[in-house]
């Protein structure tokens, strides 16, 4: 369910932890030996914002970009973009019920057991 509000004064610990390691593509990058400047989610996040422009249902066009320009610039100073864009949609679409924290979470892990199985 979607209502104007502000979003950014909610909080979000598993994104939260994104910022307080630092999880930056250009550190990633470095620690599994990539070498390609874009991060391979970046295509999947703009389609992801195609999508939800396209729908409007979920996240509307406006309130999708006035969420990401204020929690870019009020709660994930820290990270650079195109990380603080995608982390900035995760926190809107969960503090909205769009998607559950902690399913965010367990797929996230599922991410990052399979770079450290292939890293290893």
């Amino acid at each position: 369910m979607t209502t104007d509000h502000d979003t950014s004064p909610t909080r979000v610990p598993t994104l939260e932890h994104i910022v307080e390691r630092g999880q930056t593509w250009e550190r990633m990058a470095a620690r599994y030996h990539v070498t390609h400047p874009a991060p391979p989610w970046k295509s999947s996040l703009d389609a992801m914002c195609d999508a939800l422009d396209e729908e409007g249902a979920a996240l509307p066009l406006l309130t999708r970009r006035d969420d990401e320009d204020r929690m870019s610039r009020e709660v994930y100073t820290a990270l650079p973009y195109p990380e603080n864009q995608l982390v900035a949609l995760a926190h809107s679409l969960v503090t909205r019920n769009v998607i559950d924290e902690e399913e965010l979470a367990r797929r996230m892990e599922a991410v990052r057991a399979r770079l450290d199985a292939a890293g290893a």
